[in-house]
């Protein structure tokens, strides 16, 4: 069984210098693939190092609409030069954060919207971050277009209607441990209801814990848990499950096993 974590941050402080003892961990648990997210300079930076240093980890680039304000000429720039490198496999995670609001909608949007466009002309998907902006995230994905390479929700925390409207957009749809949590049935129903070829599996570590070890510090690994949680509510095998996030993680990526 083969499992593939599409959104982690093994870039965060909290895995520093202790990467490849989580990358061991993971494999222990089936997850041998990860995509490692950054958010600025500095995490984007990290993700990409260690993308080139262990074989089981892609990289993923962009701008946090928490970081929107630091989006320049220069982050542009350095966003078209690093997207062409192999290992670097989306632009994410962008989007809108209306929770802590460090920067205006205005900004956020127009932010958001350059980096779409950024990711169809470099041919790479774009991941999504959303929270308490859901309807204004669905409209400018809408208005902008979702390219060939297709894009993600991240964490999708949003009820099967949602779910279903942002695929038919083009997008792919990644749970993360929230699935898992007890008063989350929206997000179960969308688990439950969605055509298992539009899912994707992530931790988003180290946030989100699931179940059995919400509480607790996230990692990679753990992505194995989601797996579960997706096979009970879809009374399937947790093999099945696995199977296909697993291609759906490498066809959405351009990736080859």
């Amino acid at each position: 069984m083969k499992i593939f974590d599409s959104h982690t941050h093994l870039n965060d402080k909290p895995f520093l210098h202790r990467e490849a003892e989580e990358i061991q961990k993971a494999a222990e648990l089936s997850v041998v693939k990860m995509n490692v997210v950054g958010s600025n300079f500095e995490l984007n930076d990290k993700a990409i190092e260690l993308a080139h240093k262990f074989p089981e980890v892609y990289a993923t680039i962009g701008w946090h609409p928490d970081d929107a304000g630091q989006f320049d000429d220069k982050a542009e720039s350095y966003l078209k030069e690093k997207l062409k490198q192999t290992k670097v496999i989306a632009l994410g995670e962008i989007g809108l954060d209306y929770h802590w609001m460090v920067e205006s909608k205005d900004r956020q949007e127009e932010v958001f919207r350059r980096q779409i466009q950024l990711s169809k002309e470099a041919g790479v998907p774009f991941q999504v971050h959303t929270r308490d902006a859901l309807a204004d995230t669905y409209d400018i994905i809408k208005s902008e277009g979702v390219g060939p390479a297709g894009a993600i929700m991240h964490s999708f925390s949003g009820s099967y209607d949602d779910a279903e409207a942002f695929a038919e957009l083009g997008m792919m749809i990644s749970f993360s441990g929230v699935v898992s949590f007890k008063k989350a049935t929206d997000i179960q129903e969308a688990a439950g209801r969605l055509p298992l070829d539009r899912i994707l599996v992530e931790t988003d570590a180290p946030y989100l814990t699931p179940v059995p070890f919400r509480g607790k510090e996230n990692t990679p690994g753990y992505t194995h848990y989601v797996v579960q949680k997706l096979a009970e509510i879809r009374g399937i095998s947790v093999e099945e499950v696995a199977e296909a996030t697993y291609q759906n993680s490498l066809k959405i990526f351009g990736l080859e096993d």
